[in-house]
């Protein structure tokens, strides 16, 4: 798919008023008078980039209208060549894993694993556990003793007899009807 580029460079249609066409892209672009000043300097300013076809024929009677010349310009393919690294001179040897296993006192016995490439070489020292596959209906979780209750000291809290009042506040005061004596219904 080929893309291109809308540009402009000042160029007017023919018969179109400048200040006209300034107010036209000043609206068409939401720009202010310094982006206006840079778009008339005369330089080729490139307004979008990457638009397909359709999208940029769009652009180009868009600003037809409004009484500018648009530049469209097919964007050149960019191919980017990358430089292969060079194969290896000789596939190093292939050394089979023999391992020496020494039981750990946890039951786990060490893994020892010859290096297959020089880059695994660098791990020849790294002792990893050999995990095996527990039965089934193992539980794996290590056993652990019960939660114990905090120790909270309720001394110095007693209860009161059913029915008793718990402090709340009363209100004695009886609230005073209004006086409703002026009024009447009809």
């Amino acid at each position: 798919m080929e893309l291109y580029e809308i540009a402009f460079a000042g160029e007017l249609v023919p018969g179109a008023q400048p200040e006209l066409v300034k107010a036209n892209l000043a609206k068409l672009f939401q720009a202010d008078a310094q982006r206006m000043a840079l778009l008339f300097s005369g330089r080729k300013i490139v307004i979008k980039s990457n638009l397909d076809e359709a999208t940029a024929e769009k652009y180009r009677s868009t600003l037809a209208r409004a009484g500018a010349i648009a530049i469209v310009q097919a964007l050149e393919a960019v191919v980017e060549e990358i430089e292969l690294a060079p194969p290896p001179a000789a596939p190093a040897p292939v050394v089979t894993a023999v391992a020496a296993v020494v039981p750990d006192s946890v039951g786990f016995k060490p893994l020892k694993v010859a290096p297959r490439d020089e880059y695994m070489a660098a791990f020849i020292d790294v002792e990893a556990p050999d995990f095996g596959v527990a039965p089934i209906g193992v539980d794996l979780q290590d056993a652990r003793p019960a939660a114990q209750p905090p120790a909270v000291d309720f001394s110095q809290f007693s209860l009161a007899p059913v029915g008793s009042d718990m402090g709340q506040a009363t209100s004695n005061a009886q609230a005073v009807a209004p006086d409703t004596s002026h009024l009447s219904l009809q």
